[in-house]
Order: C-alpha cells, then sequence, then structure tokens
C-alpha cells in the first residue's frame, strides 16, 4: 500500500531555520556577555559561528527528521509532545557534539568548564527549541498536498512538497 504525505518544502524549512537562529541570538548574546564578563562583539561572533553551524545542522537534522514523521504517516506540524520533545532532545544533543571545541577554544574554557556552559545553553535551548516549533507549527502549519489522504501504512509511502515534486521511498 502506497500512501502520500505532505511535507515542508526546504523554503520553509529555511525559514524555519532562519528565525529560529535570529530569535535565539536576541536572546543569548546579551546573557553570555554579561555573564562571560565579554563585549558583546566577542560573544556576538561567537553566537554568529555557533548559529551558522546550527543553522546546517538544523537544515540536515529537520529533514531527516521530516522523513522520519513522514515514514508513521504524519507531517511535522502533527507531531505529539512525545516527538516535539524527541525532536528538541535530539537537535540539541547534535549541536552539544559540535559545539565543545568552539566553546573551548573561543572563550579559554577547560573541557569541563565548556560541557558546564554547553549544559546550561543547551537546557535553555531545548526548552525554546520546543517553544519556538510549536509556535512555528501554529504559525505556519503544513498544508495538504491534493494527493494526501488517510494515514500512512508499513510499506511503501511518498512524500510531496509544495513544488510538487514526489519522491519514491521504502517503508520501514
Amino acid at each position: 500500500m502506497s500512501q502520500t504525505v505532505a511535507l515542508r518544502t526546504g523554503k520553509d524549512r529555511l525559514r524555519y531555520s532562519i528565525s529560529f537562529e535570529l530569535s535565539l541570538m536576541a536572546l543569548l548574546i546579551p546573557a553570555g556577555a554579561a555573564f562571560f564578563e565579554k563585549s558583546l562583539t566577542d560573544i556576538g561572533v561567537l553566537g554568529l559561528v555557533l548559529s551558522l553551524k546550527a543553522l546546517l545542522v538544523s537544515l540536515i537534522y529537520n529533514r531527516v527528521f521530516d522523513q522520519l514523521d513522514a515514514r508513521r504517516g504524519r507531517v511535522s506540524s502533527d507531531r505529539t509532545a512525545f516527538g516535539r520533545v524527541l525532536h528538541a532532545v535530539g537537535f540539541e544533543l547534535t549541536l552539544l557534539t559540535t559545539s565543545l571545541p568552539i566553546f573551548t577554544w573561543w572563550l579559554g574554557l577547560s573541557i569541563l568548564e565548556a560541557v558546564a556552559t554547553d549544559l546550561v545553553v543547551t537546557s535553555f535551548v531545548v526548552v525554546y527549541t520546543y517553544l519556538f516549533t510549536l509556535g512555528f507549527d501554529r504559525v505556519f502549519p503544513v498544508l495538504p498536498h491534493p494527493d494526501v489522504s488517510g494515514t500512512c501504512a508499513s510499506g511503501s509511502y511518498r512524500y510531496v512538497e509544495s513544488d510538487r515534486r514526489e519522491r519514491q521511498l521504502s517503508g520501514r
């Protein structure tokens, strides 16, 4: 049995990623400058580097997560609370592992200090990610494609984006 599931377009994922990073930087840069007693410029450049890295990771991570949702016959804006928690925690763990070398080098921290700093920031960002994504899905829901109906059963499925490209994928 083959089902069609609508997913966010690349343009929509880019809108999500850019708006997420800009709003997060507006919150974290002043707090980081005050905490580390560094200039807004120093923390701003660090924030920009981390944000660009996170933007790239976000585009890839969200695409993969959307495809996992599609395999289960749902769109990302219909994700359950548990699915949203998995999404946010998984994303932040991915960022944590890629941010440690940057924190240690840029801020002159030991590995332990960098881990502690990253865990504090990550804890905040997990909650922020959950709330931001929930709000984004409410403001910009995934609109159904005309071919989309029903739920996806195990087996094969295809997903479509609003530009009408279709891809055939294998199920489980």
